[in-house]
């Protein structure tokens, strides 16, 4: 599944090795609670990660699905083992395996999963 290997490697020492998932003009919206990331290229994705404070951040997959080119996933974003948000988000995949879109939204306040997420509220 393209976004579980995306996302490990977002959350790796070496984030930077994301960009091999996603095709040269690659889409994306990151939704977060202080506004919204876009980008219409690789560039403008290695922009955004260049940007981010990620230490210590892992993204915990709960669910999955594949339905031919689209995937999607459901989880927990923790900071140094602590959930502070859920997270959902979609991918688009190319014929050559890489993200061509993707869509991610990110809530501190909601969770699909009662109690899944005890980040302050």
């Amino acid at each position: 599944m393209v976004l579980r290997e995306y996302m490990a490697c977002m959350d790796s020492a070496d984030p930077d090795k994301a960009l091999d998932w996603v095709e040269p003009d690659f889409r994306f919206l990151i939704a977060l609670p202080g506004g919204e990331v876009t980008g219409r290229s690789r560039a403008d994705f290695a922009a955004y990660i260049a940007g981010r404070n990620a230490t210590e951040r892992e993204h915990r997959i709960l669910r999955a699905a594949v339905d031919r080119d689209l995937e999607t996933v459901y989880g927990l974003v923790t900071e140094a083992g602590r959930p502070v948000g859920a997270f959902h988000s979609a991918a688009r995949i190319s014929a050559a395996g890489k993200m061509a879109r993707y869509q991610s939204l990110f809530s501190t306040t909601f969770d699909l999963f009662d109690g899944a997420v005890t980040c302050d509220r």
